[in-house]
């Protein structure tokens, strides 16, 4: 058993155990995630604020490492690796690991990102996950693609 397995990664690896500002550029979960993703959500973000409405990035980039304890966790919650998939995958696979990916609170920014951020290109991918958005430019001017039911239905994922 390695001491990723014995121990969970920190901050330094991506976690997040208590959320952040989306203007935070110290944490790499925030300061990891790919540029135009990010310049999306802070300006999505700055509008919501207008609204009313504060962002919490939940998750972010995460480290290869971290990536795979959370997957090793999910085995175990779920039974195996199969209905694992549904909600987490290998690090090969992540757009978190790739930066491509961040998971949204509160509830009331979920929901203000549901009904206006696609035209900051941030789309709702997977249904199960209501908090996991990515950036899909053309949701500009197309609006964002039909969900998968969950990521085990990508086919990015296979």
């Amino acid at each position: 058993m390695t001491s990723s397995q014995r121990t969970p990664l920190g901050r330094g690896h991506g976690a997040v155990p208590d959320g952040l500002p989306v203007f935070d550029d110290e944490s790499p979960a925030v300061a990891n995630l790919d540029p135009d993703l990010l310049d999306a959500l802070r300006r999505a973000a700055a509008d919501a604020a207008a609204d009313g409405v504060a962002f919490v990035v939940n998750g972010g980039w995460r480290s290869w490492a971290y990536q795979e304890q959370l997957r090793r966790q999910g085995i175990a919650k779920h039974g195996s690796e199969a209905a694992a998939a549904r909600w987490v995958t290998t690090a090969d696979k992540s757009a978190h690991v790739r930066g491509q990916a961040v998971d949204i609170g509160p509830p009331a920014a979920r929901k203000w990102l549901a009904e206006h951020g696609a035209r900051y290109g941030l789309c709702q991918i997977y249904r199960n996950e209501p908090w996991h958005y990515e950036l899909r430019p053309e949701a500009v001017e197309c609006g964002c693609p039909p969900m998968y039911a969950d990521p085990s239905q990508d086919p990015r994922m296979r």
